[in-house]
């Protein structure tokens, strides 16, 4: 029995939840997302609560269960606070800064690097602590987001210099140890 399935999602104040069949559309004051679910669960809205049911004990059936109650979830925090991932710049020279809307990160190549933000997305950073945080309201596009900003310089083991998430740790390699005297 999926115990994240059976946890009814609670709706905060300043939140609608609407649910026609399996589309599930979330109204908050971050916006609005909907998604189509599986029509093989029983979503329901009681109380100021979702709640998922399934309706056969079928693998796959089962498998969506917590699933979809942790998508809804996400819907809901997503409308109503937001997500946060800070990425963290490491090394001599690189930096990161805001032009407009625009985030320019200096990372040791010829040329600095422009990246626009897509829509629900917003970039702030903080030039003293060399932090980039990157914020919306969809939890999926946050992190694929920063994953592309990492792609960009991921962190190399020797010095550890590139971009990482905040609290990742990177093994670290011991690099060469010089010539032996003859």
């Amino acid at each position: 029995m999926s115990r994240i399935g059976l946890a009814p999602v609670a709706v905060p104040a300043g939140v609608q939840v609407d649910i026609k069949g399996s589309s599930v559309n979330v109204k908050g004051p971050n916006g609005e997302m909907s998604r189509v679910f599986s029509p093989s669960l029983n979503i329901k809205l009681d109380n100021g609560q979702v709640t998922v049911e399934r309706t056969s004990e079928i693998a796959t059936v089962r498998a969506l269960h917590g699933t979809t109650r942790a998508l809804i979830q996400n819907m809901v925090t997503g409308v109503s606070t937001g997500f946060t991932k800070v990425l963290e710049i490491d090394g001599v020279g690189y930096r990161a800064e805001l032009n407009g809307k625009n985030l320019v990160l200096f990372l040791g190549f010829s040329h600095p690097i422009e990246l626009t933000p897509p829509d629900g997305i917003a970039y702030d950073v903080d030039t003293k602590t060399r932090q980039v945080k990157v914020m919306g309201k969809d939890i999926e596009q946050v992190g694929q987001i920063c994953a592309d900003i990492r792609k960009i310089r991921p962190p190399e083991p020797y010095k550890g210099k590139g971009i990482r998430y905040q609290g990742e740790k990177i093994r670290r390699k011991a690099g060469k140890s010089g010539k032996a005297k003859k």
